[in-house]
């Protein structure tokens, strides 16, 4: 049987991508560290750098 999806708020979200941005911790640490999945974290973290990156190009909403 299959798991069941777990969903993460907007703010846990925003904060493991801070532990990450901010406080330079590695991925793998801070996904081990936060019980999440490294490719999870991973990927909000490469979201979240698209969102500044077209923000800082003018290309923001």
């Amino acid at each position: 049987m299959a798991e069941e999806r777990r969903v993460f708020t907007a703010e846990f979200r925003e904060g493991a991508v801070r532990i990450v941005t901010e406080a330079g911790k590695p991925v793998p640490e801070a996904a081990e560290d936060l019980g999440i999945n490294e490719t999870t974290l991973a990927s909000w973290e490469s979201a979240s750098s698209r969102e500044v990156r077209n923000l800082v190009d003018g290309q923001g909403s």
